[in-house]
């Protein structure tokens, strides 16, 4: 277990879990969090042995509760804070590697944002959400990139444009959540899921998430160009070629992540 910044990072089989560590500021995300977010992303997706990533927080009252709104006393501009921040949204689109949101408690603001980017999550029944900015006169501008795309355009606006928080059954109901569990089981629940992941084609779910992050914005016939693309990029990989053996063979493929 390594913490550095407000970050811990613990292995826990072929998952790398990246805890987020100030839980007397609601597991805010500052400028150093950010950055050894970033770097830990990175670090997980270039080592072999971590096939899924898991996101979330310590502490049970929040997963987090957005940008530290003490970072204009460090020295870092709220414009730079924001690049920080959408940079830190567009690396968890990028890796190649799925990220799993384990989410501990309140999600509010850019905790939000950063949820709605991960490519699965799983609650605690008593979680609560929200981007409550424009009730101090601002607005999710960076959260809204990943949560429209996440929830639809309708249940994204009301959220920013009232700043309402909903409960975890809601959150599910929108499309923010896979699933919704008691908090005893949050730990449980999560590490099954990125288990299931971990069995996965690496090569497969590297070329295909990376695939659906490339082309969700294109014109269908555009779209679906690219898809034959790339797939026939997988269809001749090892992984692919073992994935059919195994099948015929009646047998547990053994993925290599080639």
């Amino acid at each position: 277990m390594r913490a550095v910044s407000g970050l811990r990072e613990e292995q826990r089989g072929a998952s790398r879990w990246l805890i987020l560590d100030r839980p007397a500021a609601r597991n805010a995300l500052s400028a150093d969090l950010m950055s050894a977010l970033r770097r830990a992303l990175a670090a997980a997706d270039a080592e072999a042995r971590v096939r899924a990533i898991c996101i979330t927080g310590s502490g049970e009252q929040a997963f987090c509760s957005g940008m530290d709104l003490a970072l204009a006393g460090t020295g870092v501009g709220p414009e730079q804070g924001a690049r920080d921040y959408a940079a830190l949204l567009l690396d968890v689109a990028r890796i190649g590697k799925p990220v799993v949101a384990a989410v501990n408690g309140a999600a509010m603001g850019g905790g939000m944002g950063l949820l709605a980017a991960c490519d699965l999550a799983v609650a605690a029944a008593d979680a609560r959400f929200g981007t409550p900015e424009v009730e101090v006169g601002l607005f999710p501008y960076m959260a809204l990139a990943p949560l429209s795309r996440c929830v639809g355009r309708r249940a994204a606006l009301e959220l920013a444009l009232t700043g309402r928080r909903i409960d975890a059954a809601e959150a599910q109901a929108i499309g923010l959540l896979n699933r919704v569990v008691p908090r005893a089981a949050l730990q449980g629940a999560a590490s099954e899921l990125l288990e299931q992941l971990a069995q996965k084609s690496p090569t497969a779910l590297r070329l295909g998430r990376r695939a659906f992050y490339a082309t969700q914005d294109l014109p269908y016939e555009a779209q679906l160009e690219a898809l034959c693309a790339q797939f026939s990029l997988n269809a001749v990989s090892a992984d692919a070629a073992e994935g059919i053996a195994a099948f015929l063979e009646k047998r547990k493929p053994d993925f290599k992540g080639s």
